[in-house]
């Protein structure tokens, strides 16, 4: 029975040293300045709300990476915005036409905003985004947590020149986030390329 207390205490190990490299890698990306010259802003999507499309509007987490956003989109007035991010089946409207709306609404141009509301997926919210226009110098707006993981992502795709705004998580399921995207990071490192 020794060894298979052995093997429990090296399996527990190899976990707890995961989880915590993956976790300063995660920690790493909340302390990220974006650039003072961007080019394109791209803005990640997460969960919309409401009972219809006429009464649809962001979930706390995408609030906060909008409320980051907006500052920083009307002092750089000259960076094109894409707003990221398609219908889930349990949402009213696409993240992003939500985005833009709610952007609009706290006086960002209409003119500075592109839509791709056709993705699901972090991955895809980039690939899509490199379909509406070269994004040149890009800034991506994105939770805190979720930043390592995104600017990962940007780079595997090809672009260089890539800072981060990251808004600060407030929720009540942060604890829950930092855990999923433990997770989450851990597979795009081996499989998302």
């Amino acid at each position: 029975m020794k060894w298979v207390k052995r093997i429990m205490v090296i399996i527990i190990s190899l976990g707890v040293m995961y989880a915590g490299l993956i976790l300063f890698l995660i920690l790493s990306g909340t302390k990220d300045q974006p650039t003072k010259t961007p080019d394109t802003v791209l803005i990640l999507g997460a969960q919309v709300k409401g009972a219809s499309k006429e009464t649809a509007y962001p979930s706390t987490v995408l609030k906060e990476r909008l409320d980051a956003a907006i500052p920083y989109l009307k002092e750089h007035s000259e960076a094109m915005a894409i707003v990221c991010g398609g219908q889930g089946s349990d949402e009213p409207d696409s993240e992003a036409n939500v985005m833009a709306e709610y952007l609009k609404a706290n006086g960002v141009s209409e003119k500075q905003l592109l839509i791709e509301d056709k993705s699901t997926r972090t991955k895809e919210n980039i690939q899509n985004a490199q379909k509406k226009q070269n994004l040149g110098n890009t800034v991506i707006v994105t939770s805190d947590f979720h930043m390592f993981r995104s600017k990962l992502l940007a780079k595997r795709l090809g672009i260089s020149e890539i800072s981060g705004l990251p808004s600060v998580s407030k929720s009540s399921a942060t604890f829950k986030t930092y855990m999923r995207e433990i997770i989450a990071l851990g597979y795009g490192l081996l499989f998302d390329h």
